[in-house]
């Protein structure tokens, strides 16, 4: 719509600081002749930019840069201790994660998007038409590496988005955090090292802490993702087992690596014979034109464990997934069949009808484009709200923002007193094998729906200020 486009055209000008705080916009008719759009359009814009704090109105004056309306600043690049790690925080994750569980809660420390978002009744046309259809049979036939015909649909987006990924190489299994649990198992032994990023996904450390593993964490930039000259380094001294990365859109922080970056990323760790597990559950979910491209692009050895899942972006609670363990596949379909054997036949084939009779696209675009606005919502509000001097990540996907707020603030205290008020965070120290990150928070904007959200996040904004005055 042209007012959103425009809207946007002057969020930019004002968050780049071209557009100062205090100046005055054009008048309603001025900006009219000027740009071709009529008074209705004009006043629309303005009043979205009004609500996401970047403008004010004042009578009989007209419109202007909110004097808070200036550039977020970035978190700058992690800095973590350059050894080999165990990790024991498996419990301090469950009681952290478990105590905003709630559904009174606001869910900013939520690791899903909002169920409002998802084709509901849709699936469930798909489910009834499946079972329908189903031959009794296929409880047998469609065992571990699943269903032929959602693996070849699966094959097929990769290869429309420019990956050549298999149908015959892909295993189905129960939502992405399986593929990547049991490629890790593959490629590892009890005492073994990963290379993971700082910060990481929390699951990621429960993995390796599960299976006895040493964690050794990468310096990572919150833009461009993991430092590859650190993880050089690394490669030189030690001799890690795997490598787990997520590449695009990466939790807690929303970093992406370029094209480039990635192809580079394979290219080293294959000439280290390192094989590279690669979380890939949000790529659907960009806000740019196309889907990133994943590091299992570049991947000529066949040495990248590549997982999705259709949990994050079309049917949540169905817990389908699928692993592309290159030249561990039949590896992988071993620890398959002897875990869990099979995944559910009925979610399979309910996603099988799905993506042949449905508009999957069509569905996406309208996500991401709701996301896209909840991220925008968050970051206004971070402007608005939060002590001066936070840090503030702006992703290109998925759902996730990192802050990093003044060094005096301890988000578990932050967590402590939220909850009080039924807002839930996800404190930095849950995504790191150590203590770092006391002073960080990952905050979910997958909940735009949520009336409650704006003012949780004004309220959580006055508890940080709260938390920096002095005792």
């Amino acid at each position: 719509m042209k007012y959103k486009e425009y809207a946007e055209d002057i969020a930019r000008l004002i968050t780049s600081g071209e557009l100062k705080p205090g100046q005055r916009l054009p008048s309603v008719r001025e900006l009219g002749a000027q740009r071709g759009l009529s008074p209705v359009t004009v006043l629309k814009a303005y009043h979205r930019l009004e609500a996401r704090g970047l403008i004010v109105a004042r009578p009989r004056s007209g419109f202007f840069v909110a004097q808070r309306a200036t550039q977020l600043l970035m978190p700058p690049r992690s800095a973590p201790v350059t050894r080999a790690t165990p990790v024991r925080k498996s419990d301090f994750i469950y009681e952290i994660l478990h105590a905003s569980k709630r559904p009174e809660v606001v869910p900013l420390g939520s690791a899903f998007p909002s169920p409002e978002l998802f084709p509901h009744a849709r699936l469930a046309r798909s489910v009834s038409r499946a079972m329908k259809r189903m031959d009794p049979w296929r409880a047998v036939t469609d065992l571990t590496p699943g269903s032929a015909e959602l693996r070849q649909h699966i094959a097929l987006r990769y290869q429309i988005a420019g990956v050549a990924i298999d149908a015959d190489e892909l295993v189905i299994t129960d939502g992405a955090m399986e593929g990547l649990n049991l490629c890790l198992q593959a490629v590892t032994q009890p005492g073994d090292t990963v290379i993971i990023e700082s910060p990481t996904f929390y699951a990621a450390l429960q993995a390796i802490q599960r299976l006895g593993l040493r964690a050794f964490e990468v310096a990572t930039d919150p833009v461009h993702g993991m430092d590859l000259v650190a993880l050089e380094r690394v490669l030189q001294r030690q001799r890690p087992a795997a490598c787990w990365l997520m590449t695009s859109f990466q939790n807690p922080t929303g970093a992406s690596m370029s094209d480039e970056r990635k192809a580079q990323l394979v290219q080293l760790l294959a000439a280290h014979d390192v094989p590279l597990i690669e979380d890939d559950a949000y790529g659907e979910i960009h806000f740019a034109g196309r889907r990133p491209l994943p590091a299992k692009a570049f991947d000529k050895t066949g040495g990248v464990l590549h997982c999705g899942t259709f949990s994050k972006c079309l049917a949540p609670g169905y817990r389908v997934g699928w692993a592309a363990p290159g030249r561990f596949a039949q590896r992988v379909q071993r620890l398959k069949l002897g875990a869990t054997l099979s995944t559910s036949l009925p979610a399979q084939l309910a996603l099988q009808d799905y993506l042949a009779e449905a508009d999957y696209d069509r569905h996406l675009r309208a996500f991401r484009a709701t996301l896209q606005e909840g991220r925008d919502a968050l970051l206004e509000a971070v402007r608005a709200f939060f002590p001066e001097g936070t840090k503030v990540t702006r992703p290109e996907g998925g759902y996730f923002a990192w802050l990093e707020l003044p060094s005096s603030i301890d988000t578990l205290e932050l967590h402590r007193r939220a909850l009080q008020h039924d807002i839930s965070v996800a404190p930095g120290a849950i995504f790191c094998a150590r203590e770092d990150f006391s002073h960080a928070v990952r905050l979910n904007y997958g909940h735009p729906e949520n009336r409650r959200v704006n003012g949780a996040l004004k309220r959580l904004g006055q508890i940080a200020a709260e938390l920096t005055q002095p005792a």
